[in-house]
């Protein structure tokens, strides 16, 4: 099923959402936005569904190869090859650079990143917090790592599908159910990763740009995650359905999470083998690991988060 006329929201129906899913000064520090939600007891209660000790690495490959979901590819090249120092021990070293906010790098959005009406989260002005030496609000410097329950709404899993074609849209109604399907509960401070078959599917017809169609949360259920308190959001794609219901507003959800909400993304994650780590443990709860680099002034890094069973 994808997107339909009937999923169209207006402007106006959009900013009634964001002023009611909004939590501008709530916290301190602000910059940190929703991670300021985990406490050491949350920590506790992830560390608590360790069961069998399966870590699961989530980010993709550091892909150098241009395609349709990667026209900025990354670079990786060697510096070294063991002929420039003194003689032992040989030693060689790469160079590794990305400009990551796209299709093709997993990788984690800071509160810095996203604007709305000119405004990031906080009701911080953007042009006066982030110019041409970086953030000087909302920078992923600000947020440190994070540790804490972690959600997995393998929607395929629950369609009983090997994927969620481009366009389609996943509804409050349907966190709901798959929720319920899979036997968890979304809760404060937890992390919430959507599987839509993304990889999946690209490794089997082919890779495509998701930036104009990919399967996604519609608006409609950013209210649910906010009302249910949580950190983090995240999945195979960047969250947002495309292309977006809402007319003259390209990331919806992003707007919504980040600006309004406060909540940092994950996008682009490999969920691939966390599906069938899940499906073989039967449940969908689990530990999940997220320490970006501490880049002063940085928009977001480069990830590789860890779910740990």
């Amino acid at each position: 099923m994808s997107s339909s006329p009937a999923d169209a929201v207006s402007r106006q129906e959009f900013d009634a959402i964001f002023a009611a899913v909004r939590t501008w000064g709530r916290w301190t520090p602000a910059d940190r936005g929703a991670w300021n939600r985990v406490t050491p007891e949350h920590v506790r209660r992830a560390a608590g569904l360790v069961r069998s000790g399966t870590a699961v690495p989530l980010g993709l490959p550091w892909d150098t190869r241009p395609g349709p979901d990667n026209p900025r590819p990354a670079l990786h090249h060697m510096t070294d090859l063991g002929d420039v120092e003194a003689p032992e021990p040989a030693t060689y070293k790469d160079f590794l650079a990305a400009d990551y906010h796209g299709k093709a790098v997993s990788h984690l959005d800071a509160l810095s990143h996203v604007a709305y009406e000119g405004r990031l989260y906080d009701g911080r002005p953007a042009r006066e917090a982030v110019g041409s030496g970086g953030a000087r609000f909302g920078s992923v410097a600000a947020l440190g790592p994070l540790v804490t329950k972690g959600v997995l709404l393998d929607l395929p899993a629950v369609h009983g599908a090997d994927w969620l074609e481009p366009g389609h849209p996943v509804h409050a109604r349907d966190v709901v159910a798959a929720e319920r399907a899979l036997g968890v509960t979304i809760d404060e401070g937890c992390a919430v990763l959507l599987r839509t078959g993304r990889f999946r599917r690209s490794r089997e017809l082919g890779a495509w740009d998701s930036g104009a169609a990919s399967a996604g949360f519609h608006v409609d259920a950013v209210p649910l995650l906010a009302e249910r308190a949580i950190a983090l959001l995240g999945g195979d794609g960047d969250s947002d359905l495309r292309p977006s219901p809402v007319e003259g507003v390209h990331s919806p959800v992003h707007a919504l999470a980040v600006a309004a909400m406060g909540v940092p993304l994950l996008d682009n994650l490999d969920l691939e083998a966390l599906s069938a780590a899940c499906a073989g443990a039967d449940r969908h709860e689990f530990m999940i690991v997220v320490a970006p680099l501490n880049v002063p002034g940085g928009t977001g890094s480069p990830v590789d988060p860890v779910a740990v069973l």
